[in-house]
Formats: C-alpha cells, structure tokens, sequence
C-alpha cells in the first residue's frame, strides 16, 4: 500500500516532465523547421517571377510564399543572388510587387537600386532596369479621363446641359464626370449624364477631345476631356441637387452664341449644328470595336466612317 501511495503521488510529477518534455521538443522543432525554412528561402538561388516578353521579371512577394516574418537583412541576401542570376540570364529589367505586410522589404530592395514605380491600394511596385543604358521602362499612368455626353433632341435642336454648383462660374456644360477603372467612353458619358439629370440615353459617337497638363483637378498631373453625343431615350429632368445648380434642354444656337458658356462647350455647340445640318456623318468618330493582336483582348476604335466602295 505504502509502495502504491507512493507511485501514486510520483505519477503527477511524472506526466508534467514529460509533458514539458513534449513541449519542449515541439518548441525546439519548431524553432528549427523555422530556421530551416528560412535557409532554404536565404539560399534559394532566385525568386520566383513570371518573364514577360520584353526580358522583363515581376515578382509578386505576397505570392510566393515568402515568410511572413523574413528580415529586412534576409530579404537583402536572397534579393542579391537572384538579382545575380537575373544578370547572367540577360534579364531587361525587374518589377517587384511589395505588400504593405512586407513594406520592410522595399527598404532592401531600394539598397540594391530599386526605385518606387507606383502605389496601389495595398501594396508597391518597385523598379530595377537591368539592360544597357537609361531605363527604357514605361513611367506608369498619368492621366485622368473626364468624359461629357451631349444628348441631342433632333427632332427640337435642343440639346441637355447642366450649371455645376461647385463652380465659381454658372457656366452652362454638358453633364459628365471621371471615367471609372475598367470603363468605356461612351459607358461613362451615359452613366454620368444619367446620374447629373436623370435623363436615360445611348451613346452614339465621340465628337472631341481636350488635352490638358498640370491639370489642377488630376493631382497636377495631365488631364483627357472627351465630349460624345447621345441620343436621348427619356426627357424628363430630375437633376442632382447636390451637384447640379440647374438642368435644361437648351437651344443649340442659343448654347452657340451664349456668354454663359465655356469656350469648349460652345465650340461643340456649333459642331453640333453643322451636324443637324449636314448629318452627323460629318463630324462623328464612330466606334468599333477590334481584337487586338497579342493579347487577344478587345479595344474600341473612334475614327471617322470609312467611305462606301462600290464594286462596278
């Protein structure tokens, strides 16, 4: 009995080291699979990228499988290797694609001569040309699109504008606003003209368009204003107060000849009345859209109307 009491009081104390004897061991494999990891990532001979058909490499690091806890100094060693074997194989140059959860990374890789490309929700493109010369590698997109749709009523000559009520001018203008990502021209003038006036249309062609630089409106970078004409489907006006002073259908040559309109907005008045003179074959930039050729993706085209051959 005493011999059994005393195994029995010894049995607790014997469950607890081997428990921490476990856990000990988890620990330490852990820790070692870790390190492991990581060696096998410091000496991996390159990152992985994808090889675009210029020469050059991008590499998405929230993609690869990267730890999430690699060191700004472990990151510089691995970048350096790969850098060396990109140089060997005569890369162009590369694009490396920096999470906000690796930012430390963008640290390591602008000591090897990386440079911010641009910024996008949530992470950073870093550049590195590795080619002969000055960098040839496109600077990214710079410039913002506005797009206006004048709705035409033929059959009255009258077409749909709008006072902005956050304008220093009460200047009469076609409703518009900035295209979306992703978004056509035309998708964009009757979607913003239905939004300012509540005026259902279709788009029919682009009839302008304005280039401006150190646009104060496009964060000093260049702007794209381009007007098409609608036809109308509805004409009942319900405008947006909160952007909108006042909306009407307004006489083209009264839009032509006003005072209370802007430069822009009156030169397309008058071509709007050449077309309801002479057609609007004559002014319109119809659209069509057309594959392209290496990426198979479809991309609309405005030109004019191609002239009719006839076959004798």
């Amino acid at each position: 009995m005493a011999a059994c009491a005393f195994t029995t009081r010894l049995l607790p104390s014997v469950r607890r080291r081997v428990s921490c004897s476990r856990a000990s061991a988890l620990r330490v494999f852990s820790c070692v699979a870790a390190r492991s990891q990581l060696h096998r990532e410091d000496g991996a001979a390159a990152l992985t990228g994808k090889v675009d058909r210029f020469g050059g490499v991008t590499v998405n690091l929230g993609r690869i499988g990267l730890p999430t806890d690699i060191s700004e100094s472990s990151f510089s060693r691995l970048l350096q290797g790969s850098l060396l074997q990109w140089r060997a194989e005569g890369k162009a140059a590369v694009w490396l694609h920096v999470p906000i959860s690796l930012s430390r990374c963008a640290s390591a890789a602008a000591a090897h001569g990386f440079t911010f490309h641009h910024a996008k929700d949530d992470h950073a493109v870093l550049t590195l040309w590795l080619g002969e010369g000055e960098s040839r590698l496109p600077a990214f997109a710079t410039h913002q699109v506005g797009v206006a749709g004048a709705v035409v009523d033929e059959s009255s000559g009258k077409v749909l504008v709008v006072q902005d009520r956050n304008k220093t001018k009460n200047a009469w203008k076609f409703p518009g606003g900035l295209s979306d990502l992703g978004e056509n021209i035309g998708v964009t003038a009757v979607r913003e003209v239905f939004e300012e006036t509540g005026v259902r249309s279709e788009f029919r062609s682009l009839l302008s368009i304005r280039q401006q630089h150190n646009h104060p409106g496009a964060f000093g970078m260049s702007d794209m204003y381009i007007i098409c004409r609608l036809r109308p489907l509805t004409y009942d006006i319900n405008f947006c107060v909160q952007e909108c002073l006042r909306c009407e259908w307004l006489d083209l040559a009264e839009l032509a000849e006003t005072a209370d309109t802007t430069p822009i907005t009156a030169r397309v008045a008058k071509l709007l009345l050449h077309g309801l003179e002479r057609g609007f074959h004559a002014i319109d930039l119809s659209m069509e859209e057309i594959p392209a050729v290496y990426s198979g993706m479809f991309y609309q085209l405005y030109h004019r109307p191609l002239p009719k051959i006839t076959k004798s």
